[in-house]
């Protein structure tokens, strides 16, 4: 079983910057790839971001250039920085694990761009 927990979100405007923070209770090299998922009301739940324990990312082309998903394996941490942010990036983002026994979910963290 692996609990994921987020934070960091809020509101912010247009153009402004956010650090996401996704703390696991095991450590993050022994899953085989964590990420950040986003859903926007009325939209299905998309990928934004994922990385693998070999460093190896993966964006979504509306991120990138401007997100950018890091890990701190001490802290069993992962991070996303959002920079540039628009209104399209309002959403509910979603820590996201994969294991050998499951995908696991945090519960969300609001980010909401506006002026």
């Amino acid at each position: 079983q692996v609990r994921l927990v987020e934070s960091g979100g809020g509101l912010v405007q247009p153009g402004g910057s956010l650090r996401l923070s996704c703390e696991a209770s095991v450590y993050i090299f022994s899953m085989d790839s964590m990420g950040w998922y986003r859903q926007a009301p009325g939209k299905e739940r998309e990928l934004v971001a994922e990385i693998t324990p070999g460093g190896v990312t993966n964006y979504a082309d509306s991120a990138k250039g401007r997100f950018t998903i890091s890990r701190d394996a001490n802290k069993y941490t992962i991070y996303l920085q959002m920079n540039s942010l628009k209104p399209d990036d309002t959403a509910v983002y979603y820590c996201n694990a994969k294991t050998l026994g499951g995908t696991y979910w945090g519960q969300g963290t609001q980010v909401t761009v506006s002026s």
